[in-house]
């Protein structure tokens, strides 16, 4: 498996990952599983590509298995449930500093190919990620449908991230994570 930060060569393969596990899309019957929340255009993913080189992703034999997202709020701010995490942001504290779009990030969506689940790519690909990001930011921010149950314990046992509060949006309700990215995991095997 390799990892490495996409490219624009590389949209496809996400795109058709994204559309297999996002919500509109995903099959009813692999939704217990996990999926993904917000929805993308190629061209969204080719401007954050180009914008932001914020998505990360594992490759298996030239195929797209895994994704990464991870951004600026200010890249993220045109999605409503972004801006309204922004603008909570000032209310929310970690490691001692008040978060902000200076001092945090959006990590995800991440999507991960059922095919390699329990392979520790999820561990290996957020590191990866981290170590790009954390050039940057100290502190990554992210958010998980609470029917997510998949994402959540991938997410708070495997990888560590701690919930910091929760919010409604758009009739759903959500779990708001943070993480040091200064630290890492320990990838499965």
């Amino acid at each position: 498996m390799r990892l490495k930060i996409a490219d624009k060569n590389d949209v496809d393969g996400i795109f058709a990952l994204h559309s297999k596990y996002q919500i509109d899309s995903i099959l009813e019957e692999d939704k217990k599983d996990g999926f993904v929340t917000t929805a993308f255009s190629k061209e969204q993913l080719n401007d954050i590509i180009e914008k932001e080189q914020g998505i990360f992703i594992a490759l298996q034999e030239g195929k797209v298995v895994a994704y990464v997202m991870s951004a600026s709020w200010q890249y993220w701010s045109p999605w409503p449930i972004f801006a309204q995490m922004i603008e909570n942001l000032p209310n929310l504290s970690y490691l001692g500093q008040t978060l902000s779009i200076h001092n945090s990030y959006q990590y995800g969506p991440v999507c991960v190919d059922k095919s390699v689940r329990g392979s520790g790519v999820l561990e290996k690909l957020f590191n990866f990620a981290l170590e790009s990001m954390q050039k940057r930011y100290p502190i990554l921010v992210t958010f998980i449908n609470k029917i997510n149950a998949r994402s959540y314990a991938a997410h708070t046992r495997k990888i560590g991230l701690e919930v910091i509060c929760e919010f409604p949006f758009n009739g759903n309700n959500y779990y708001e994570l943070v993480f040091d990215t200064s630290k890492r995991v320990c990838a499965g095997i």
